[in-house]
């Protein structure tokens, strides 16, 4: 059974949209490095992972998280066509915004910007909400319709679709745009039913 965290007030809590590093804390307890067995260590895919309480505590489940993680670095990394990374990381955040989720924004606002030297439009995603106008028609779009999927995904339909075919983007960029948010539309909520943002590590 997984213990319950009890942890102190925290001070300095993150509390608004920001690209500057952030931390995480669960309030379950994630596993300890000295506890990881082989299935472990194959869930994380990746060990630096062992660093982090977020895998830590998924990795109570490996063989979810081992296909979770392989999902995740599909999604952003495998670039060869589609979408280029820094409008996927857009995606991610978009939805991250809309879902209210402080440190999943700040990691992929941060990419965003790394990937697309856009650090001040990426910033008004933070600030002013998905409404915002991010400096093109295409990033409008992705982040239009990056809320549209995270407010009610059995809604988003051809609409949607039309909206990015506007835009110019073929079938692998509208399904790198679909499934950036749809997978932080997922994760956000667990992100956020597991623990909260803290203030980065000193």
């Amino acid at each position: 059974m997984t213990d319950t965290v009890n942890h102190p007030e925290i001070d300095n809590r993150p509390n608004a949209f920001t690209q500057s590093e952030i931390g995480w804390t669960p309030w379950l307890t994630p596993l300890e490095e000295s506890e990881l067995t082989e299935r472990h260590w194959a869930g994380l895919v990746d060990a630096s992972r062992s660093k982090s309480p977020y895998f830590m505590l998924l990795a109570r489940d490996p063989e979810i998280l081992e296909a979770r993680t392989k999902t995740d670095k599909d999604i952003f990394y495998n670039t060869r066509a589609g979408l280029p990374r820094a409008d996927r990381e857009l995606s991610a955040a978009a939805a991250s915004r809309s879902n209210g989720c402080i440190f999943c924004a700040s990691v992929h606002s941060r990419f965003a910007s790394h990937h697309s030297k856009r650090t001040a439009d990426v910033q008004r995603l933070l600030d002013e909400g998905v409404e915002a106008d991010l400096g093109s028609r295409r990033w409008n779009a992705v982040a239009e319709v990056s809320a549209a999927l995270t407010a009610t995904p059995s809604r988003f339909g051809p609409a949607e679709i039309a909206r990015l075919r506007e835009e110019g983007f073929d079938d692998l960029e509208i399904a790198d745009a679909i499934h950036g948010a749809a997978f932080f539309n997922w994760a956000n909520r667990l992100m956020l039913s597991l623990g909260e943002p803290t203030p980065a590590a000193a």
